[in-house]
């Protein structure tokens, strides 16, 4: 089967809702402590917030997901113009394609046309740095978009539950090491909805990464979408909910925060504006989806994605205000009680 038929059935797939975790991201674990007597006005609340050294309206970073065919151009294009009007930032879709396919060039390099001043990230595979990454190749991800950063994406379980997947990983340890020195950009590394550990993360810092995004189980289960394919003769249902959740990546993650400078993206299952304030408050500095932001393009177009964003951007403005803060970076621990309240 084609690159660019995988790519549409991963997209119909994850549309459809039918590809989730069982397990949950832990979120629901926590309950926002109420404050009574908040003493803030709701038109002085912000929602901005800082991510690598620039500033953008909400906390939201538009995961990666698709690319590399014709519909693909649409879909990003989409997602790029709504970016640019609402300052957000975004990646794009695995380029894998596109270094191997010419004629998919296109429908990467129209965000850039669509989106001139925003933020947008290029995205390559763990396993294409296996060896190193040539520099042409390295030029091409970043200047076909004028990328202002690259997503290498770590996904050895979607590969094994994948036919035609990869099966080979060592050496991207040291492919991530060599593009982190070679890049012009950062590097930010996230995982594909397994998890990332405290121990892998430590690695990645060490390597030069600038920002880790842990896509912890709770959300897309890859491993579900890949089994769930019509061209999977021989899947493994068994693996459908293998991960470390969401919560716990981030718990584990930001106590690195102490020893390395760097930035956590918390993603994985994050589907409301509850989800990216408790996030928040247990130390990431940002959170990322995609599923919902691409469902709501395929549904409903540009029009779709903003009623999204509204609704999100409408709801942190009302939890802000109910933990009596004015800006996101008031968030703390201390907002949210652990185990449900009773009664």
């Amino acid at each position: 089967m084609s690159i660019k038929q995988r790519k549409k059935d991963h997209v119909a797939l994850t549309t459809s809702g039918e590809v989730n975790y069982r397990t949950s991201t832990g979120f629901e674990d926590y309950d926002f402590i109420h404050n009574a007597l908040p003493e803030v006005n709701v038109e002085e609340v912000s929602t901005e917030a800082k991510f690598l050294g620039r500033t953008f309206s909400f906390p939201l970073f538009i995961s990666s997901m698709t690319g590399g065919y014709t519909d693909a151009g649409a879909v990003n294009a989409i997602i790029a113009e709504f970016c640019q009007e609402y300052n957000l930032p975004f990646g794009v879709g695995s380029q894998r394609i596109m270094l191997e396919d010419p004629d998919a060039i296109s429908s990467f390099s129209v965000v850039r046309q669509r989106a001139p001043d925003a933020f947008i990230a290029a995205n390559i595979g763990g396993a294409q740095l296996v060896g190193g990454l040539s520099q042409e190749n390295q030029d091409l991800l970043i200047n076909s978009i004028e990328a202002d950063a690259v997503i290498v994406h770590l996904n050895p379980l979607q590969e094994l539950m994948q036919p035609e997947g990869d099966r080979r990983f060592k050496g991207i340890e040291d492919g991530i090491s060599q593009l982190c020195s070679n890049s012009p950009v950062p590097v930010i590394v996230k995982e594909t909805g397994a998890g990332i550990s405290a121990e892998v993360a430590e690695r990645l810092l060490k390597s030069g990464v600038k920002v880790i995004d842990v896509a912890g189980a709770g959300g897309t289960s890859w491993a579900k979408v890949e089994n769930e394919r019509s061209t999977n003769n021989n899947p493994d249902p068994d693996f459908d909910d293998w991960g470390v959740p969401t919560l716990h990546c981030v718990r584990e993650v930001q106590e690195l925060k102490g020893e390395y400078d760097f930035e956590l993206i918390a993603s994985g299952g994050i589907r409301s504006s509850q989800d990216i304030a408790k996030s928040l408050c247990l130390g990431s500095d940002f959170a990322a989806a995609a599923q919902p932001v691409i469902k709501a393009v395929v549904d409903d177009g540009f029009d779709g994605l903003e009623k999204l964003y509204q609704q999100w951007r409408k709801q942190m403005i009302t939890i802000l205000t109910l933990l009596g803060c004015e800006r996101l970076e008031e968030l703390e621990p201390k907002h949210l009680k652990l185990g449900r309240y009773k009664g």
